[in-house]
């Protein structure tokens, strides 16, 4: 049986790095979509990015084939060029023994990848693309929320 496709896309925001911030998704299978946001009040940019590639994929019930749409090139290199598997393969070591940075978001991102058959796509940020331009309001919205929460 042959798999079902869905396309997530991906963004992540920061005022400041680290400051408040936040993540958005939007999931897409055939006419249905999804949206998801989160926000923080103290966090970075690249947790925001790996945050919302991780949220896309657990919101997937079943074995799916994912084409992931990022505007991370830390992200989209993380995984394409094999980086974060070589990073958890050393201890979360870089080259030069330094420590590789997010090492719970990228352990996390691997294990839920293994769950599908994912493709990861990098697509310019802040350029146009109607679904990247959705998620990045998603994502500066819920780190608006962040920072105006008690």
């Amino acid at each position: 049986m042959a798999l079902k496709h869905v396309d997530i896309f991906t963004d992540g925001a920061c005022s400041g790095n680290p400051g408040p911030g936040g993540y958005g998704v939007l999931l897409r299978f055939g006419n249905n979509e999804k949206q998801l946001s989160g926000g923080f009040k103290e966090t970075t940019n690249n947790r925001m990015e790996l945050l919302a590639a991780i949220t896309g994929l657990k919101a997937l019930k079943e074995k799916c084939e994912v084409s992931l749409y990022t505007d991370s090139q830390y992200v989209a290199n993380g995984i394409n060029k094999g980086w974060a598997k070589s990073w958890r393969a050393k201890g979360w070591k870089r080259s030069g023994n330094e420590p590789a940075l997010n090492p719970d978001l990228w352990g996390e991102l691997l294990d839920v990848i293994a769950l599908h058959d994912v493709q990861i796509i990098w697509v310019k940020g802040h350029a146009g693309h109607p679904e990247n331009e959705l998620c990045d309001r998603l994502a500066v919205e819920a780190a608006k929320k962040a920072q105006n929460s008690v």
